[in-house]
């Protein structure tokens, strides 16, 4: 039976032997929301950049108009770039375009995740896709990597971990004490109030994107699963 387990921060990550396991990194407010958001919607590819230099390193030489340019520091959109929120990026148009994204924790953390068998962008929005997906890799272990802020924990991400726990303990998988903990606080709690009582989320929605927060707390609405090959996540429709 394969185990599956929770790493709070993406510092966590450092610690790991990642050759043969699976991965999937939480970011849920908002760069792994964002990241299935645009796949579903007609993304070719998400690029995760380290940083925003790295971002502008990648456009450079791209045919004009075949992608967008998205991401944020702290929290603050980054200058020339597109808002990095799901709703703001499905609204500007990302069908057939690559998406060049750079956010100070998600991207970050699925770069860190790169010598996993396999990675994959996880969210509430793709739980019931990406544990389909999981299940059938029952040898691996699986860590449910929550991508923090800088260093911290995030209730949210911890939340979203805990709803693929959920959905993952009725297959072959056996949950270690803390994918328990993060189970029993989904299993608990509901979606859009944790992500409103989390400190992101009290900052998101202080600046305006309630409906941004309210788009990531939907629970397996879209049926893409993002795995990262080759520095670049494709979606597979499942």
């Amino acid at each position: 039976m394969a185990r599956v387990h929770v790493l709070t921060r993406k510092e966590d990550l450092d610690g790991e032997r990642l050759p043969g396991k699976v991965v999937v990194v939480l970011d849920v407010l908002f760069a792994t929301s964002s990241i299935v958001a645009a796949l579903a919607h007609g993304a070719a590819e998400v690029v995760p950049t380290l940083d925003g230099e790295a971002a502008l390193l990648n456009a450079r030489g791209r045919a004009p108009g075949s992608f967008v340019l998205s991401g944020e520091l702290a929290a603050v959109t980054l200058d020339g770039f597109s808002h990095p929120t799901p709703l703001a990026l499905i609204e500007e148009g990302v069908a057939g375009k690559t998406l060049i994204y750079s956010t100070s924790n998600g991207t970050v953390a699925l770069r860190k995740s790169s010598d996993a068998a396999r990675v994959y962008a996880g969210a509430l929005l793709n739980g019931e896709a990406l544990a389909a997906e999981i299940d059938e890799c029952v040898e691996a272990t699986v860590l449910l990597v929550c991508a923090g802020s800088m260093g911290n924990f995030n209730l949210e991400d911890f939340y979203g971990a805990g709803y693929l726990a959920s959905l993952l303990s009725r297959g072959p998988h056996e949950l270690t004490d803390a994918a328990l903990a993060a189970k029993l606080l989904h299993d608990s709690t509901d979606a859009f109030a944790c992500l409103a009582a989390s400190r992101v989320g009290r900052l998101m929605i202080e600046r305006g994107l309630e409906r941004e927060v309210r788009f990531a707390a939907q629970k397996s609405f879209l049926s893409v699963v993002p795995r990262l090959a080759h520095g670049s996540l494709r979606g597979r429709m499942r």
